[in-house]
């Protein structure tokens, strides 16, 4: 049977689709330590990926898991970090602190046989993995994370925000607080570390070598509310890179919290950045609470997995 251009067209097309699938669905991973691993293509296959985080630069990397190294397909087209840590002699992967995804980058798309692939090739029997959000996995676990996309108008943006943040926005517009950006890092630590939390708070010195490394890569920002008084109430560190914000560690004092400071400094954050192609990535969180409070400035939830293999307590502590 004689086929048609436009059939001719279509099959051609199937075809190469095929290829493709099937080539990314061979392509071969090999592991890198991390002194294998060559920085300038890693970092440039993050900057080009359809799913670019700041937390896979190697810069990021070298600060919350000193150890890592990678799984990689040829010329460096997907990449995939592993975070090393050793205990009792035994090398396993975690999740690095401060550092919500990880897993698989690259411009191409990311099916699920890549990512079986990738999976299938963890030369480490022990670990704990959050997969970003192109990394869908079927045996995974699903967790939410709450982003705000930025290419609207305020107005737009403003509207979708619920009837209380409105509320707590226009009482703190009365307050007379001030917003300062790039405050000095000694400032920030001291008044993060000074508020009483209902967590861990992150190691003061892996903080403090991440502060330095993105303020040097111009990829952080930190922000404080001021009182009238002039003092500290709110306090904010964020990621940055073109495409996205990240809010990496927000803090409040009591009067911060009556003020309603961080309503304040959130909005002032979106509005100094509407109508460009850029995400508001509130990171997470399961919290309810939290959750409310980000679903609250109309963000959406875009999940991202967890894969767990043989987590015992020696390993990973209580």
């Amino acid at each position: 049977m004689k086929l048609t251009t436009i059939q001719c067209y279509y099959v051609v097309k199937f075809n190469y689709f095929c290829f493709i699938s099937v080539k990314h669905t061979l392509m071969k991973i090999v592991h890198l330590k991390n002194k294998d691993i060559d920085y300038k293509l890693w970092d440039n296959c993050i900057s080009k990926s359809k799913n670019q985080l700041i937390y896979a630069y190697s810069w990021y990397l070298d600060v919350v898991s000193p150890e890592w190294e990678a799984l990689v397909s040829k010329d460096y087209e997907f990449i995939m970090p592993l975070p090393v840590k050793s205990r009792y002699g035994i090398s396993y992967l975690v999740q690095p602190i401060l550092t919500q995804q990880l897993g698989i980058f690259s411009k191409h798309d990311i099916n699920e046989n890549i990512v079986a692939n990738f999976i299938k090739e963890i030369p480490y029997f022990s670990y704990e993995l959050n997969l970003n959000d192109h990394n869908f996995f079927s045996k995974a676990l699903v967790l939410p994370n709450f982003v705000l996309e930025l290419n609207q108008t305020y107005t737009q943006i403003y509207s979708s925000y619920s009837k209380n943040t409105q509320r707590n926005i226009q009482k703190a517009s009365k307050l007379d607080l001030r917003i300062k950006e790039n405050i000095e890092k000694e400032t920030f630590l001291s008044f993060y570390f000074s508020v009483d939390k209902h967590f861990m708070p992150p190691n003061k010195n892996i903080l403090e070598s991440l502060i330095n490394k993105g303020i040097s890569f111009d990829a952080l920002n930190i922000y404080a509310v001021y009182s009238k008084d002039n003092k500290i109430i709110a306090g904010l560190c964020c990621l940055k890179t073109s495409i996205r914000i990240t809010y990496l560690l927000p803090v409040s004092n009591t009067e911060g919290k009556n003020s309603s400071a961080m309503f304040f400094l959130i909005d002032y954050l979106i509005q100094r950045n509407v109508g460009n192609k850029i995400i508001f990535d509130f990171e997470g969180s399961q919290i309810e609470g939290v959750a409310r409070l980000y679903i609250s400035f109309g963000a959406k939830n875009s999940p991202y997995y967890v894969l767990k293999q043989f987590r015992p307590s020696f390993l990973i502590g209580k």
